[in-house]
């Protein structure tokens, strides 16, 4: 399916895989509307975009953990964009500790981002996409979303609970051309993985962000009629 001049919104676009993926849309012709919590981030990536491709870039700040920002931020985003075609829901945390040691508070605030966060947006978004009957989400989860591993508690069941959202939703909206779809990859090397300690070995054979994008624009352009429900992404690296 040819994405040319399709208009896609993405969660965490400032860095990592949901910057890698704004840059491959781009380069399909996608119109874009960007949400990030760094404006510095968000307006580099917007001149590169713009200047390098000739798309239509809007940009806003808001953390997707509160509600309030989410809304706001949307509504002024929709009303530059016009209507959403893609969503890509990417932005994300993490913090891995035991679950005694992990502080309640650090336990709810990854619950409030990976799950609540992606509840907000797409909750914001999903009106319009059923009023023009198609739309494509996906969500941005984790292998961590299919089996849980010790000091990872919370970022499990946040991803898990980011799986189940997706399959509930895909079976709410399938009859109005709108596929959702969940991402599972392993550890990508990014920004986020470095800051909270996950081995991201060799990076010559470390999944990268570009890797993941590639996975996304191959979900966008299967046939209409043709959607994944889940798909895995693993790296060769033999960690």
């Amino acid at each position: 399916m040819d994405l040319k001049d399709k208009k896609a919104l993405i969660t965490g676009a400032g860095k990592g895989i949901g910057k890698a993926a704004a840059i491959a849309l781009a380069k399909e012709g996608v119109h874009l509307a960007l949400l990030a919590r760094s404006q510095s981030d968000l307006e580099t990536l917007q001149q590169h975009l713009t200047s390098t491709y000739g798309v239509e870039v809007f940009i806003a700040t808001a953390d997707i953990s509160n509600k309030e920002a989410v809304d706001r931020a949307i509504e002024d985003l929709l009303a530059k964009l016009g209507s959403v075609d893609i969503l890509l829901n990417n932005a994300g945390t993490a913090q891995f500790g035991t679950l005694v040691d992990m502080e309640p508070e650090a336990w709810e605030r990854i619950i409030q981002t990976n799950l609540m966060g992606t509840y907000y947006v797409t909750r914001a978004i999903l009106p319009s996409m059923l009023q023009q009957k198609s739309g494509s989400i996906i969500n941005i989860a984790s292998t961590a979303g299919e089996r849980g591993f010790a000091t990872g508690s919370a970022y499990c069941a946040s991803k898990f609970a980011v799986i189940g959202l997706t399959e509930a939703l895909m079976q709410e909206v399938r009859k109005s051309n709108i596929r959702v779809t969940a991402l599972t990859p392993s550890t990508v090397n990014t920004e986020l993985a470095v800051n909270t300690g996950l081995p991201v070995g060799d990076e010559d054979r470390m999944m990268q962000p570009e890797d993941v994008a590639e996975l996304i624009l191959a979900s966008l352009k299967l046939p209409p009629r043709v959607f994944i429900k889940t798909a895995g992404i693993w790296t060769t690296n033999p960690q």
